[in-house]
């Protein structure tokens, strides 16, 4: 029986090209309980090296990926007056699937974000 998982990427939408180097933590939630479970950093395909809840540690649930964007902004140049429009870039999702491989990424420039379910 396969087993689910979860990976991200970053795309720096102002540069028009991956944002290398820009760290990720990932935590779980459950109750009152914000738990960190990962932390990665995206290579220059903008992705990070593994899935950053691979098979094996996937559990169905509630978690949120924490894209520090203002690091990557203010090392690239884009980072603009402090204190920044955009600093650290929650997105709180649940899975549901425990099968599924969820792909969480994140489209970024410094005045605006997006994300969505991709595959």
């Amino acid at each position: 029986m396969a087993q689910g998982y979860l990976t991200t990427h970053v795309l720096d939408t102002a540069l028009g090209k991956p944002a290398a180097g820009l760290k990720i933590l990932l935590y779980h939630l459950s109750g009152m309980s914000h738990r960190k479970i990962a932390e990665a950093v995206t290579n220059a395909d903008g992705r990070t090296d593994a899935p950053i809840l691979p098979e094996g540690k996937f559990a169905t649930g509630t978690y949120e990926l924490v894209f520090c964007a203002g690091d990557y902004l203010r090392a690239t140049g884009q980072a603009g007056a402090e204190p920044l429009f955009l600093d650290e870039v929650p997105i709180r999702f649940g899975m549901a699937e425990a099968e599924a491989h969820y792909h969480v990424p994140l489209l970024l420039s410094p005045y605006g974000y997006s994300t969505y379910r991709g595959s």
